[in-house]
């Protein structure tokens, strides 16, 4: 028995020891924090204008867009092109409460320049003037000046409350 826990602390040992060492690093301070940051704030001033050409024109040729357009997983930027250009004809888009944070990851398989947004993004409806109020968060890769990914998260009960759907407790 003795043998036994010393081999069980042995290894929760190098078991601890490893994850420690594997720890990714992170700085709220970074060279590109400033640059970084107006990209993503341009994207998101043009989302409240309805200028999609520029929305689009921060994306890097190749990005990818994560969380938008209901089932599927992710937009290409001709997809998101399109899923903005029908949400900005349908609705006007007013964000409030926005907040932004840089954060540069190294040493982990999220490693790159993020910026991080939250805030509320209330939708109007341009025929009847109804609104939906979605609080939203994004995370968002920026490399040379152009996002390389970007991943939304938000609360979809407000939308879907907004288009009629009913959520029932199971009845136990």
């Amino acid at each position: 028995m003795k043998n036994f826990k010393t081999i069980l602390a042995a290894l929760f040992l190098l078991l601890l020891t490893t994850l420690v060492s594997m720890a990714q690093e992170a700085t709220l301070e970074f060279q590109n924090a400033a640059k970084a940051m107006e990209v993503v704030q341009t994207y998101t001033k043009a989302l409240q204008e309805g200028d999609v050409a520029t929305m689009n024109a921060q994306f890097e040729a190749g990005a990818m867009i994560y969380g938008l357009g209901g089932g599927l997983d992710s937009l290409t930027v001709t997809q998101h092109k399109e899923y903005y250009t029908a949400s900005t004809n349908t609705y006007r888009h007013s964000l409030s409460q926005e907040l932004y944070l840089p954060i540069k990851v190294t040493n982990n398989w999220n490693e790159g320049e993020w910026i991080l947004s939250w805030g509320i993004n209330t939708l109007t409806n341009k025929a009847n003037g109804k609104t939906i109020v979605v609080p939203y968060h994004t995370a968002a890769t920026v490399v040379e000046g152009k996002i390389t990914h970007i991943r939304y998260w938000y609360d979809m009960l407000n939308i879907l409350e907004t288009q009629g759907f009913k959520v029932t407790p199971p009845a136990n």
